[in-house]
């Protein structure tokens, strides 16, 4: 368990990437209680350094003693390095916060958005595990409602920016828009298609029931999140040419009837949550206008006409600030308190 201190010595394992950069810099603004932050990447970024509250870090590669003093370490380095590393540091006594896939589904790691179920703390061993980014903004808007009607079932789909797969993604949509409109043939590295002016129905591998992986951590996560095995959730992922913050679309079925107007006061109360739902003024959730924002956002709330008890949403939320970096941190909050 994590001593109570004035001040913590906190790790970022994976700093050079796009979400370690997000976690250091959502310490710096949230002003977490440092005393000394150390920076761990692979091999190759050893010696670079990060700024950090006007100072420039070193970035160190990682060793059997790294973890030695460290009171939290946040993790964005992958699940191979974090099923290697995360045990590691949980025993040389730091509390690990991995944003990989690894853990999230472990019976005794606890999987945990800080507005939904932080109770869950109580019981980790050392490692916690950060959610999946479309799990994380979905599940933060679906608990109120479920907590005022009972959630039935969810139908999802999400567009996700190129952001969740990495800076490469990033580089390669960039890279196959500016050749596309300079009439060069685009060319294909990351995804198995051209993801400029394009949508690619396939986020992560196909598994022998013909979801993808992202699809169904979305129904396993939302499940072990929300403490609840009777909430049914379907999800198909989509990756759409957007550099940065996830949008999806939420058709909820719950038990007892909730109407659109008591949806938007519900959602209103919800910590984390903003309401930007006002359609004949033109005003909804874009993913451009949330970038770097902390919450998620929510508008085009309306009854399903189809079924007694629905109701149909729009969700965006930045998939680097509350889907990865300031939920790892608002775990690490949570923990110190």
């Amino acid at each position: 368990m994590l001593k109570k201190k004035q001040k913590y010595i906190v790790a970022v394992v994976g700093a050079t990437g796009a979400v370690g950069n997000e976690m250091i810099e959502t310490l710096e603004k949230r002003n977490f209680p440092i005393e000394k932050l150390r920076l761990f990447a692979s091999e190759k970024s050893e010696g670079k350094t990060l700024p950090y509250k006007g100072a420039e870090i070193k970035v160190e590669a990682l060793n059997e003693s790294s973890f030695k003093g460290i009171d939290i370490a946040l993790f964005s380095a992958g699940a191979e390095r974090s099923k290697i590393w995360a045990p590691i540091a949980a025993k040389s006594g730091c509390v690990v916060i991995d944003n990989s896939s690894e853990w999230r589904m472990d019976p005794t790691v606890p999987l945990v958005v800080p507005e939904v179920n932080s109770h869950d703390l109580a019981w980790h061993k050392g490692i916690i595990a950060n959610p999946n980014c479309s799990t994380i903004q979905m599940v933060v808007v679906l608990k109120p409602i479920h907590d005022a009607a009972k959630i039935k079932r969810v139908i999802v789909t999400t567009f996700q920016a190129v952001s969740g797969t990495g800076k490469k993604a990033m580089d390669e949509l960039l890279l196959q828009t500016t050749d596309i409109l300079n009439f060069r043939e685009p060319k294909c590295t990351v995804y198995p298609h051209q993801i400029a002016f394009n949508v690619l129905p396939h986020i992560d591998k196909f598994l022998e029931n013909g979801y993808t992986k992202e699809e169904m951590k979305m129904t396993n996560e939302t499940k072990k999140i929300m403490g609840d095995d009777s909430v049914k959730v379907t999800a198909t992922t989509v990756r759409v040419p957007v550099f940065r913050g996830h949008s999806e679309s939420l058709n909820i079925e719950t038990e007892k009837k909730i109407t659109a107007n008591e949806v938007r006061s519900v959602l209103a109360a919800a910590p984390g949550v903003v309401v930007f739902d006002a359609p004949e003024k033109n005003v909804y959730p874009l993913p451009k206008a949330i970038e770097g924002l902390d919450d998620t956002y929510v508008g085009r709330i309306r009854e399903d006409e189809t079924i007694p008890n629905g109701i149909n949403m729009w969700i965006v939320a930045d998939n680097l600030k509350k889907g990865a970096a300031l939920n790892a941190v608002q775990i690490a909050e949570a923990l110190i308190k």
